[in-house]
């Protein structure tokens, strides 16, 4: 008898990766047309979890327009013997992981930036409620988690208690937060790694340090130390630090080796402390962005709710695509809020000083953690909207990174005897220069003066 008898599409981890795209979805469940949307885990004695137990608040799925987007929370309560609530975060993570081991149903992100798609074959083929999809997740979870002996699940669709759970789930992600704040890494001997994402980017490990929560910002240090102690063979494990190689950018022999290990050779160092260099890889669930803005010499700060272009001009989906991937891009690096609470925040990047924009929500969420003399001399986008904007409001408010801008000289060039080349065909041309290669191909090139000079060699 198959594990997932009478659940009409396929269940399994080939489908983990799986996106959906709008024009092919049934229905969307949070995501960013949603303000509130949650998934949450909490741990409650034997006594109080109905094992099996499945309610939705709210409108079905069989019950939602095709196409229509609906706010949405997941509320799971579990129990067992050596159920603690230190695993509350853990379990939680893992509802993304098992959402998408179902055919044709998408889920993204976590916490309260969850987002979920059906697709519109799934729902043909008869998944037209939740319930059916928590008999997956009951069963997944008890399965995987042997340690889980009770589970009821909750949906909530009706917007008004969506609302009053969300709140709630607020509360309970920032107890969860607050837990590590005490903590520094240099006291402990042992990190965590987790790659629950890798069916999204193969080649994406996340690091985490009593410092450094996961990008995604679900994992705490806390939270990593219980999943490696119930489940050693799970996407959570232990990361020795090994020997410290750089206290400023964040260095050690034994994240590299792991990195190098669980990217089967793709990343070989990682520097947890800085967006250059070799900065920490990234999913695609990061909480928010910090992004290079180069003619102010410093960090713009995005998070996936921002709705407006940024300071540069960017959204902050196109920012997330130069980010994620599990690639190593220098000026963006993908965070969660938590990290900018601590004080190994871009540290090796000069910290809170190299810090220049951020919208208003994120600046209220962190600005307790900020340096008092630094947090008026951050601009959010009700002070700039632009570059030139921003650097008018940096140079007013004297933030540290103007004393690092310089004045260019500008070369005039000497009078030279004009050479007539109206146009120049460049079928395939390359340019090196500063250790840049500049490559044109087929491109025509109108001057009114051509000046071609050997630049002498420094000794």
């Amino acid at each position: 008898m198959s594990m997932f008898e009478g659940i009409p599409v396929d269940v399994g981890v080939i489908y983990e990766g799986e996106r959906i795209r709008r024009q092919d979805m049934h229905v969307e469940l949070g995501g960013p047309d949603q303000k509130t949307k949650f998934e949450l885990v909490r741990v409650k004695g034997l006594d109080v979890v109905e094992d099996g137990k499945i309610t939705v608040v709210g409108p079905d799925i069989k019950d939602m327009k095709e196409g229509s987007s609906h706010p949405f929370g997941i509320y799971v309560e579990v129990a067992g013997k050596g159920v603690e609530e230190e695993l509350e975060g853990v379990i939680e993570r893992r509802i993304h992981e098992y959402c998408n081991f179902i055919e044709g149903f998408m889920h993204l992100n976590q916490r309260y930036d969850i987002w979920l798609r059906l697709h519109k074959k799934s729902f043909g083929k008869g998944l037209n409620s939740f319930n059916l999809i928590a008999k997956v997740l009951q069963r997944l979870f008890k399965s995987e988690l042997s340690f889980i002996e009770k589970i009821q699940i909750t949906f909530f669709t009706d917007p008004k208690r969506v609302k009053e759970m969300y709140d709630e789930a607020l509360k309970v992600y920032e107890a969860r937060d607050a837990k590590a704040r005490g903590m520094k890494d240099e006291e402990v001997e042992t990190f965590y790694g987790c790659t629950l994402c890798q069916s999204f980017a193969p080649t994406h490990v996340c690091v985490i340090t009593p410092q450094r929560y996961s990008n995604c910002g679900s994992i705490s240090w806390f939270d990593g130390r219980a999943s490696a102690r119930v489940d050693p063979k799970g996407p959570v494990f232990e990361v020795q630090k090994g020997e410290l190689i750089d206290s400023e950018k964040g260095e050690f022999s034994g994240v590299n080796e792991a990195a190098k290990k669980k990217t089967l050779g793709a990343v070989n160092r990682v520097w947890l402390y800085t967006g250059f260099g070799y900065p920490h890889t990234s999913c695609g669930c990061f909480e928010a962005v910090a992004f290079y803005i180069p003619e102010v010499e410093g960090f713009g700060i995005v998070h996936r709710g921002f709705k407006e272009v940024t300071v540069n001009g960017l959204p902050f989906s196109t920012l997330a695509d130069s980010t994620a991937g599990g690639r190593q891009v220098d000026g963006f690096h993908g965070i969660s809020i938590e990290y900018m609470r601590s004080p190994k925040f871009l540290q090796a990047d000069g910290g809170w000083n190299r810090v220049v924009w951020m919208p208003a929500t994120v600046k209220e969420r962190v600005k307790d953690f900020m340096p008092k003399e630094i947090a008026d001399k951050i601009a959010t986008e009700n002070e700039a909207k632009t570059v030139d904007e921003l650097k008018a409001f940096l140079k007013a408010q004297e933030h540290p990174v103007v004393q690092t801008w310089k004045e260019i000289p500008v070369e005039v060039a000497p009078e030279m005897e004009e050479a007539a080349v109206p146009t120049i065909p460049l079928p395939t041309t390359a340019i090196a220069a500063g250790g840049f290669k500049i490559i044109l191909k087929n491109a025509k090139i109108h001057a009114e003066r051509l000046i071609i000079r050997r630049e002498k060699e420094k000794r």
